[in-house]
This record gives C-alpha cells, sequence and structure tokens, in this order.
C-alpha cells in the first residue's frame, strides 16, 4: 500500500518514519512538503530538514522546530541549473563553478531575482540566495517529485550535532517534525561549503568542496570573508557569514499602542489601532507561524508607503515570537 502524504501538526504526536527504499516513500514525503510539512530527508552531506521554500509558514514552523529560532537565510535545495537560474543571477565566476561542483556539496550565495517566488522569510528578508543542488539521489529525487526549491538546513535541534542518519534525526526531532526519509548514512558527512559570488568571490563557509578545489576551478585564490562586527543590524547573510539584513528606510517604534496619523503601522493580532498612514497586519488572529512569514514582506511594503515611521504592535516573546522580536529589534537599531 503506497504511504499516504504526512499530515503537517508540528509538535503533536510521533514523527512517521518513511524508507526511500518503499517506491511510494518519495512521493508521499513530496505531498507532505507541498501540504507545508517538515520532511528531513538526506544529502551526501548531511541530513536536511526540509520545507517548501516558497511557503513563508512551512519556513516559520522550520525555525520553531530547530528551537531557540532565528531568521538567519536557508539555503535553496534546487534539482538542476537550470532550477537555479530561475532563482538569482549567475555571473561568469558562479557559472564555473556550478558547472564544476554541482550536484555537490557546494552552496553559492547570488542576487535573488526578484520574480523568484521565494519566501522572504527564507532568504532573511535579503536580496540575495544561497543555492546550491545536492548529489544525493533521495534528495533529487524529492525536490523533482515536489517541483519547487526545498529550503533545508541540518535536521538537527539549534546547536545539536549535525545527523548523518535517520536515526539521528529522530532522536533528535521526533515529535517536532512530520516525517524522515530514511535514505541510509550520508556519504560526506559534513555541511556543504559556501562561496559568495555576489562581487568577486568569497570563501564563507568551509565543507564538503575543498578551498583548493574551487581555488583551480576559478584560477584566483578565494577572499575570505569580511570581519563583519556583531552590533545593530547585522545578520548573516548566509551561513558563515555576518552582513546587513533588510531594514527598512523609515524608522521603528517599538511596542506601539498608538499610532499616529503620518506613522505606518505593523499591526498584530485581532486588536490594531486606527488612523495610520498605513496598516498592515502580520497575523489578524494572533498566529506568530503566520506574522513570521509575512514579516520581512510587510516591511518592505509599509517602507514603500512613505512613512518616516513604522509603528510596530508588541509581539509576544514567546516561541517565534523571540526571533521576531530579535528582527525588529535590529532593524529598529540606530544606524551608522
Amino acid at each position: 500500500m503506497e504511504p499516504q502524504a504526512v499530515r503537517p501538526a508540528i509538535f503533536e504526536g510521533r514523527t512517521t518514519l518513511l524508507s526511500a527504499a518503499d517506491p511510494g516513500a518519495v512521493p508521499a514525503a513530496a505531498r507532505t512538503l507541498a501540504a507545508g510539512g517538515l520532511v528531513a530527508f538526506p544529502t551526501e552531506t548531511v541530513y536536511g530538514l526540509g520545507a517548501d521554500a516558497g511557503n513563508g509558514e512551512a519556513v516559520a514552523r522550520l525555525y520553531a522546530a530547530k528551537g531557540r529560532p532565528q531568521f538567519n537565510p536557508l539555503i535553496a535545495h534546487v534539482s538542476d541549473l537550470a532550477a537555479a537560474r530561475k532563482l538569482a543571477f549567475f555571473n561568469p565566476a558562479a557559472e564555473k563553478l556550478a558547472a564544476a561542483f554541482w550536484p555537490g556539496p557546494l552552496t553559492l550565495v547570488l542576487p535573488r531575482r526578484p520574480d523568484a517566488g521565494l519566501s522572504d522569510l527564507a532568504c532573511a528578508g535579503l536580496d540575495s540566495v544561497a543555492i546550491r543542488v545536492p548529489a544525493h539521489p533521495v534528495a533529487r529525487a524529492l525536490i523533482a517529485a515536489l517541483g519547487r526549491p526545498v529550503v533545508a538546513p541540518s535536521a538537527n535541534r539549534s546547536g545539536h550535532v549535525s545527523p548523518t542518519s535517520a536515526a539521528h534525526v529522530f532522536a533528535d526531532l521526533d515529535g517536532r517534525i512530520d516525517a524522515i526519509l530514511d535514505g541510509g548514512v550520508t556519504p560526506v558527512g559534513v555541511e556543504s561549503s559556501i562561496v559568495s559570488c555576489l562581487g568577486p568571490p568569497q570563501w564563507l563557509r568551509p565543507g564538503g568542496a575543498p578551498r583548493e578545489a574551487v581555488e583551480a576551478v576559478l584560477g584566483v585564490p578565494l577572499a575570505d570573508r569580511p570581519q563583519a562586527a556583531h552590533h545593530g543590524s547585522d545578520a548573516p547573510l548566509a551561513p558563515g557569514m555576518l552582513e546587513s539584513h533588510y531594514a527598512p528606510r523609515a524608522g521603528i517604534r517599538l511596542d506601539a499602542v498608538s499610532v499616529t496619523a503620518d506613522e505606518a503601522l505593523l499591526a498584530f493580532g485581532p486588536q490594531a489601532p486606527a488612523g495610520a498612514k498605513a496598516t498592515l497586519n502580520l497575523s489578524p488572529r494572533g498566529d506568530l507561524a503566520e506574522a513570521a512569514a509575512n514579516l520581512f514582506s510587510h516591511l518592505r511594503a509599509l517602507d514603500d508607503a512613505g512613512a518616516t515611521t513604522i509603528a510596530v504592535m508588541p509581539i509576544p516573546q514567546e516561541g517565534l515570537g523571540e526571533a521576531i522580536n530579535d528582527r525588529l529589534a535590529r532593524a529598529a537599531a540606530p544606524r551608522p
């Protein structure tokens, strides 16, 4: 009997274990992702925790499942170079590296296309995107079955050791995700290397692709990542680098319980004060996953409304609210 798609129900009940050897397992896992669920799956590096990269609420649940969430940019996994070109702009250096290392354990950080269809939350509000094409046949089959990019950080609780088997994932995330697609032990065992191609290539994170091999393809040494300061609006550009995240032109006023006619309002919950120049509600029903999914796009839209200040209603500090408040505090911090 073909496995059924697992109904997304984070933190409710046990996680379903699917064997990749079962012909129906990959289609069932893809249906779960399409429904907004979370599925751990093997790549050649480590097991990734997958969510539909275009579904902001699924991405928010992914952050929550990993625990103590921080809205850092995630790597979008795609089936091939053609799919990657639909998400980002490739310069000559990026084309060389993609041709040499994909599929494989190298992630490229590239300028994001405006019509990429990726969740702003998955990209942490940045105009760049981290992309790779995994080499593992189960990962490739799952992405192909879904037909869309899959974001997939390591499938472990935040701060724990990255998993290289389905058993590792189950021990760490049972009951917090919908399904695990068991494809055996991952062969590489460390995360992908990351190179930024936003300008001259920069080495952001060592991993499964050796630096020397990357430099040999480029024909030039890689610049090391800059040492960014840990303050104010600094936030990771990709795993392994700090860079300014999206900050509105307008000022940010936090914990607003009233609003003036010259302010824009970023509301939360069913009771929003009236009278703002423009208003968008992160979640009228007070759902933190919905609020997280809307955070960056709503900030951008209110910034475009032309108000000099965006007033932000209080957000609960629990669960995903901690990460939402962290990003809002960074946006509100004094700028150099």
